[in-house]
């Protein structure tokens, strides 16, 4: 029946199925509190877990990597739920991959509290310990960095190792600790629907589990924040990031160590060091462009990103002299005598140029009784700053701490009550960076000449101000 449906009726009847399995659910006997295969009359045989972290990405899988490592939690039942085919492991001996994140400090610390940080020094990472943020369009800018250089703004890292370092923890958890691949998520059904006191989730493939908690690690078009029924507050940037791998020409002896951003008129580009000798592109721009970009010849490709980091753009008169004002007040003859330029590109690795859509996305609630939220499923933001996974892993740290908290006070995994204690910490983290960077990017998208001035001036005065500078940096350093 479920096939047939499938067949004739796109949406609708995939809508009809959903409704169809919430009942066979809700209709279920007696519930399963402990972590044996039960079955009812007429329905398939539904097995239950403690707790269910429904997508297997950088975020899900760190989750289960850090429940593993808490001595509290390290004996409950967890199911991984991934979309994907089986994680086949990461090759450090092999090229660059295209998809890389900027771990700040904090995400660094969880890491290494999960034991997963070794794993990924010793494959290859790249430590940043400058950055250097500037203005297209005057002479303002920022550059980033520890006193002394005492310890690293951030470390570029592959997505890949990241993923390979967290499951190898998540495997060794086994039995207690499983992960599911080719397993999408249909349906939902909460306990405020069924009346039951678990959640229930169906497979696509018909499969059924149970849990005290489910908690959506599944992206910004997350299907357990659909069946949560929250509001959800997104838009469409109308951008694109274009991501490439790229050789540098550095002599022998330099290192490749410094984060470049340049704020551009359609939108920034960053040079984000992978090795003393490559590094990877991040160019947010407009969609037209974007896909020109894609298209264009490797050597018009290389010649585009260096005119971007030194071409001359348009100046603006009041910004040049409020500039020079700025600097003469803290006893600066200029900022030029400040500014670097970055290494020129030389080359571009084959195969690693891809685009993705740039929006923002906020869920009004990370929580409900019996599911939780957590990275993207919960919010989602321009990359310009770099903290979008980081915010993520910040999610992990604060459920993590919660849930042990609630277990050891006797209160189930899927309790709102408690549950509504990690939401508060995440939004008390999460908006002001989310209301920033949006910020940044709506003001760095004009060309119009009062807000160039009056951004020129915020990057100029927080460049002079050591305490502001200081907050900028332990921001996002996280």
């Amino acid at each position: 029946m479920l096939v047939l449906l499938r067949k004739k009726g796109g949406a609708a009847a995939t809508a009809q199925v959903c409704s169809i399995a919430k009942r066979l659910l809700a209709t279920t006997t007696a519930e399963t509190t402990t972590a044996e295969t039960t079955t009812t009359k007429g329905s398939p045989a539904e097995e239950h877990y403690d707790i269910i972290i429904g997508g297997g990405g950088m975020v899900g899988t760190t989750l289960a990597a850090a429940m593993t490592k808490n001595a509290t939690l390290a004996d409950k039942k967890v199911l991984l739920l991934e979309a994907a085919p089986e994680f086949k492991g990461f090759d450090a001996s092999g090229p660059f991959l295209n998809r890389v994140s900027a771990i700040n400090q904090s995400s660094i610390d969880l890491f290494k509290s999960i034991d997963a940080w070794p794993h990924i020094e010793a494959a290859r990472c790249k430590p940043v310990k400058q950055m250097q943020v500037w203005e297209a369009n005057s002479d303002a800018l920022i550059q980033i960095q520890q006193d002394n250089f005492a310890s690293d703004v951030a470390c570029i890292v592959e997505n890949k190792l990241i993923l390979d370092a967290v499951y190898a923890h998540v495997r060794a958890a086994a039995p207690n600790y499983k992960v599911l691949n080719k397993a999408r998520i249909q349906c939902v059904s909460l306990p405020r629907e069924s009346g039951a006191s678990n959640t229930r989730v169906q497979l696509q493939d018909g499969r059924s589990f149970s849990c005290e908690l489910l908690i959506g690690a599944d992206g910004c078009n997350s299907v357990v924040r659909k069946q949560m029924g929250v509001d959800v507050f997104s838009f469409k940037y109308d951008r694109m990031s274009l991501v490439a791998n790229l050789d540098l020409n550095i002599e022998d002896g330099c290192d490749n160590s410094v984060a470049w951003q340049r704020f551009l008129p359609n939108g920034p580009i960053a040079l984000l060091p992978l090795s003393d000798k490559q590094s990877s592109l991040v160019w947010s721009t407009t969609v037209p462009h974007a896909r020109q970009l894609l298209a264009m010849e490797p050597s018009q490709f290389v010649d585009a990103v260096n005119e971007a980091f030194c071409r001359q753009y348009p100046r603006m008169d009041v910004a040049d002299k409020a500039m020079q004002a700025v600097n003469a007040f803290f006893g600066n003859k200029g900022s030029q005598h400040l500014r670097q330029y970055p290494p020129r590109v030389s080359g571009l690795q084959e195969r690693t140029r891809a685009t993705f859509p740039l929006g923002f996305l906020h869920a009004s609630s990370y929580v409900c009784n019996g599911a939780a939220l957590v990275g993207d499923a919960a919010h989602r933001i321009h990359p310009l700053a770099g903290q979008g996974v980081n915010l993520g892993f910040g999610d992990v740290r604060h459920l993590v701490e919660t849930l042990a908290e609630g277990a050891y006070a006797g209160f189930r995994l899927g309790d709102t009550q408690h549950l509504i204690k990690y939401e508060r910490k995440c939004l008390a983290k999460n908006v002001p960076i989310m209301v920033g960077v949006h910020g940044l990017h709506s003001v760095y998208s004009t060309q119009f000449s009062p807000i160039v001035l009056l951004r020129s001036l915020g990057l100029q005065l927080t460049e002079n101000l050591p305490p502001i500078k200081n907050m900028f940096i332990k921001s996002a350093m996280g």
